[in-house]
């Protein structure tokens, strides 16, 4: 495989003739100081970058907890919404079985009345919780 020939910078390719090699910045041309402090000024703002990217990627990560929590609870709340149908029916089917009050026909007793005619008997437990271990 054969690389393409380019031109080397002028810089590149005699670096003993630009100024015999062990001078300082002070003998550098202008246009060569120009351009470091201009690569320097770019690498502080490449590392400040750096820096707030790697703040941004962190609280992307927070955030992407806090979505994977959040669907998981969606998906808890869902579940607990899609029984909602099978409870109220069965709070309608059990109501339905509770016995109408009697009208006052004058056969209750005295004591019956003492006692408030407000009361009426609750259906059968819904939910019945053995106390006993099975056998």
């Amino acid at each position: 495989m054969s690389y393409p020939n380019r031109p080397l910078a002028s810089h590149l390719r005699h670096p003993s003739t630009a100024g015999g090699g062990s001078q300082g910045s002070s003998g550098q041309s202008p246009a060569l100081v120009a351009r470091i402090n201009e690569k320097k000024a770019e690498l502080d703002n490449l590392k400040q970058l750096r820096d707030l990217s790697a703040g941004l990627a962190g609280q992307m990560q927070m955030l992407e907890d806090k979505l994977a929590t959040l669907a998981d609870g969606t998906e808890a709340v869902a579940a607990v919404l899609s029984n909602w149908h099978n409870v109220l029916r069965a709070i309608h089917l059990a109501s339905m079985k509770l016995p109408k009050p009697e009208e006052a026909d004058g056969q209750n007793q005295p004591d019956e009345e003492a006692k408030g005619s407000s009361e009426v008997p609750l259906p059968q437990a819904l939910v019945r919780i053995p106390t006993q271990p099975p056998p």
